[in-house]
């Protein structure tokens, strides 16, 4: 997933970039290729950490003899997860501030400041990494502490960080500001809850079979509310954004924006058949414990996912492409 969201990113961004202006600076590739990059790492590196907090509430507490090896395995990944989000945070604003005051080499640290003091996307970013950074304190208390530290603690401190990142992208440019931002917030959120929660049952529960028949069923409830949610929004905001920009329908061919939103519109339609077959073809054999290729086809859904993310990163930057 890490690996398809950061090549997805870069291409995407390649590709969408805009025409060079006569007489202005171009951004050298550490910030061109970087940036979009730092920004996808992010993304996965914040959906770990809540589908890592999540964790506990899918597998249950009524049979700690078997889940407390998963968390004691869950729960180290969380603060590692949450320190990489605040560092690719950190890196990003830097990288931003590359883009916009220095472009073709590294801002001194007064830049970055003047950058930070006038424009919002650093600051949504410095929350962001500030919350990762208590998630990571939290999740290491959760380490010493078990599940004594409540599991709803560590989702609503990792779900709080992702809140402040719409402010980062294009959200924070639409004239219906507030109606845009509630809807990127519950569209990150839900990418955030359904990726993360995917990501920790395959690579920890999976191989339990009693575990994996107790916990797949409360996933796909809330995986299919995720889908609809972030399907829902997903187009909001991106027909939203076309529409104030550029003519419908017109402009979903022929702007780079809108070949993206079809782009990772198509992405989540592959995303939601691999998750009907999930949930219709595998969900009753894994309930009955038997043998199934639920690795196999969780990890081309969460494949495919890592894709939609690294076009999401684009997309946040809708001003430059449209």
């Amino acid at each position: 997933m890490v690996l398809a969201a950061i090549a997805a990113a870069m291409v995407a961004g390649i590709a969408a970039a805009p025409a060079p202006v006569p007489g202005l600076p171009e951004p050298g590739p550490v910030v061109r290729l970087g940036l979009p990059a730092v920004r996808a790492l992010l993304d996965v590196a914040a959906a770990t950490v809540v589908g890592l907090s999540l964790l506990p509430k899918l597998l249950g507490f009524d049979r700690p003899d078997l889940t407390e090896p998963i968390m004691r395995r869950a729960r180290p990944w969380t603060v590692h997860a949450a320190f990489l989000w605040a560092a690719c945070a950190l890196a990003a604003v830097v990288l931003q501030a590359s883009e916009v005051l220095s472009p073709g080499e590294m801002p001194t640290l007064g830049q970055v400041g003047e950058y930070i003091d006038q424009v919002s996307a650093p600051k949504g970013l410095l929350i962001s990494a500030g919350c990762a950074l208590v998630a990571a304190g939290v999740g290491r208390l959760a380490v010493r502490f078990g599940e004594s530290v409540p599991a709803e603690l560590r989702i609503i401190v990792a779900l709080f960080g992702l809140f402040p990142l719409p402010v980062t992208g294009h959200a924070a440019q639409w004239y219906w500001h507030d109606l845009s931002m509630i809807s990127m917030e519950l569209h990150v959120g839900g990418a955030a809850l359904w990726t993360g929660g995917l990501v920790a049952l395959l690579v920890l529960a999976a191989p339990n079979r009693g575990l994996l028949a107790e916990a797949l069923p409360r996933f796909s409830r809330l995986a299919t509310i995720c889908l609809l949610v972030v399907t829902a929004t997903g187009l909001i905001n991106g027909l939203t954004q076309l529409a104030l920009d550029a003519e419908l329908p017109a402009g979903l061919v022929a702007t780079p924006y809108g070949q993206l939103v079809i782009a990772k519109t198509a992405c989540l339609l592959v995303v939601a058949v691999l998750g009907a077959k999930i949930r219709w073809w595998l969900l009753p054999r894994v309930i009955r414990q038997e043998r199934t290729s639920l690795i196999a086809w969780g990890s081309v859904e969460v494949a495919v996912m890592g894709l939609a993310y690294g076009i999401a990163v684009v997309l946040s930057r809708a001003s430059t492409l449209i």
